[in-house]
């Protein structure tokens, strides 16, 4: 029973050390702005729609072909903006350009 804790306990140990990385792979930092995939760019340059929740408030949306990121529109004091740019459960805007790979579904 000790033997297989120790195995145990040793994969454990290869397998986390293989999360940091080494010679020649490229090391994940603390700057999520940089988009590392295989179009590698900053995220500045993709363009935003608005996709419209089921409730009517706005969320930016950005569709990078294999990702996509959304996140909520509020206004500077903080509550979500529900501006009635479109339906419910829509989206609107140019969210999917500024990438080259298109969707496959």
């Amino acid at each position: 029973m000790k033997t297989i804790k120790i195995l145990c306990l040793v994969s454990v140990g290869f397998a986390l050390s293989a999360c940091e990385g080494g010679e020649g792979i490229r090391r994940i930092g603390p700057d999520k702005s940089v988009d590392g995939g295989i179009n590698a760019h900053h995220l500045s340059t993709l363009v935003a729609g608005v996709w419209v929740d089921p409730n009517g408030c706005d969320h930016w949306i950005i569709d990078d072909g294999v990702e996509g990121y959304l996140s909520e529109r509020l206004q500077p004091d903080g509550t979500p903006v529900c501006s009635g740019v479109a339906e419910p459960n829509t989206a609107v805007g140019p969210f999917k350009d500024g990438t080259p790979i298109a969707d496959v579904l």
